[in-house]
């Protein structure tokens, strides 16, 4: 138990929104360092807590992926981020996608109402001398920041870039091109999709992987050559110079699709998704990209059915920043080297929104725990939320690099189970769940 009376959170993204919550819930004072409306990062646009930058997805709500499940574990957690999800959600198919104005409101809201939370605007540049402290302060941490944050771990730290999909109006769609429906007709047709035959499909990619990149900003020139491009976020251009068929199979992958003008698979697909349960606004579905603005109009305007399309948002390409977490951070995320200091969010190498959540939900836990009683809340790992924080402290193989949730992670089934790979999902995620119900009731984490 600490001899002080509150915790101090610095930044209040997912992560940090997410910590500060869950410590003040336990009646607990928080200190709630956070640079916005003052600052922004280029990526950055809205004055609201927990905006989201990239995509409004936060992707499977199936209980058969590891994303979906830790969705489930954040709702039994009492995560305010899952609250805000729900409360905003937006037709998706089998996915969790949410209208991201309502849900960064929503989660502004409910920390500013909170009489234990004091909100200080300020960019925090130092990492506090003492006290329990949470730093979420993201992928896109402050220069000053990020460089006393390597000076502590004792390294240069390391990067990775990631980018934003363009997001089109509505109205502006031809309707007469593109058709609704979800891959395998999983879910209600929450999709449109754009049909390629093989001649648009090459006169697109030789536009796309020839057109002209925008400069990356923020940056030291000698640094883009050390840059790593997170899969997830990959831009679709550097994707497609891997190949002509690369986007086949990947973004613009055709499968499970059927044009009903031809009732055949198309050559290849682009799928739109909506932004807002009103769907006035669409994504462009895996198009994450830093193409110059007017080659964004250009390119993207030869997909069948955005041809006279208005860009509500064009994509941009921003720095994230991650730690070398193993050997650094525990499971509970503090430092190795200074148990009173946690870390969450995508800075400690989970990728993801919800990831991020889980991260915060648990260095804000053990915070208020450390406080309070001294002891820590290590999750199991046949839970997506202790796979995550285990990952984190060990790593993997080879060098460390940011990770999603995904059912690899999780501790495996002690007996084979038959009948293929959702039987065996489903099974693990009976397993989790109910581990995870008997964790939180000898821990008492239902108690606020």
């Amino acid at each position: 138990m600490m001899n002080q009376s509150k915790i101090t959170v610095i930044g209040a993204g997912l992560a940090g929104s997410e910590a500060a919550y869950q410590i003040a819930r336990r009646g607990i004072d928080v200190d709630l360092i956070e640079m916005k409306p003052e600052r922004k990062t280029p990526a950055h646009s809205a004055d609201l807590f927990g905006e989201l930058v990239c995509s409004n997805s936060l992707r499977s709500a199936q209980s058969t992926n590891a994303a979906g499940m830790l969705k489930d574990e954040l709702r039994l957690l009492g995560s305010l981020i899952m609250e805000a999800a729900d409360f905003s959600a937006v037709p998706a198919g089998s996915a969790l996608a949410v209208n991201r104005n309502l849900f960064s409101a929503y989660i502004t809201d409910k920390i500013k109402s909170m009489k234990n939370i004091r909100v200080i605007c300020a960019e925090a540049e130092n990492i506090p001398d003492n006290g329990i402290c949470v730093i979420a302060s993201g992928p896109l941490t402050t220069e000053k920041l990020a460089k006393n944050i390597a000076a502590f771990f004792g390294s240069d730290g390391l990067y990775f870039f990631d980018a934003a999909a363009p997001i089109v109006d509505a109205e502006s769609i031809d309707y007469d091109t593109v058709f609704a429906q979800s891959r395998y007709d999983k879910g209600d047709a929450d999709y449109l999709n754009c049909p390629f035959d093989k001649e648009t499909y090459l006169k697109f990619y030789e536009n796309l992987i020839n057109a002209e990149e925008a400069e990356l900003h923020d940056f030291d020139k000698s640094e883009q050559k050390k840059l790593t491009v997170f899969e997830g976020c990959m831009p679709v251009e550097i994707m497609a110079k891997r190949g002509v068929d690369t986007l086949r199979f990947g973004p613009m992958k055709p499968v499970g699709l059927t044009d009903p003008k031809t009732g055949r698979e198309p050559y290849a697909c682009v799928q739109l998704r909506a932004e807002n349960k009103e769907k006035t606004m669409y994504n462009i579905v895996g198009f994450q990209t830093h193409l110059r603005i007017p080659e964004q109009k250009r390119v993207f305007c030869m997909i069948p059915g955005l041809e006279n399309a208005v860009f509500l948002r064009y994509g941009v390409m921003h720095r994230n920043t991650y730690i070398n977490s193993p050997g650094n951070l525990s499971p509970v995320y503090s430092a190795l080297s200074r148990p009173d200091l946690y870390f969450a969010g995508q800075m400690t190498g989970v990728e993801g929104y919800i990831e991020s959540a889980s991260s915060g939900l648990v260095a804000g836990l053990n915070a208020a725990e450390r406080l309070t009683t001294g002891k820590e809340i290590v999750f199991p790992e046949t839970t997506v939320t202790g796979s995550l924080a285990a990952y984190i402290s060990r790593g993997g193989s080879g060098k460390f690099q940011p990770m999603n949730a995904n059912f690899g992670l999780v501790k495996p089934l002690e007996n084979k189970v038959r009948g293929g790979k959702a039987v065996r999902n489903q099974a693990i995620y009976d397993r989790g769940i109910a581990d995870l119900k008997n964790f939180i009731s000898v821990n008492r984490l239902s108690q606020t």
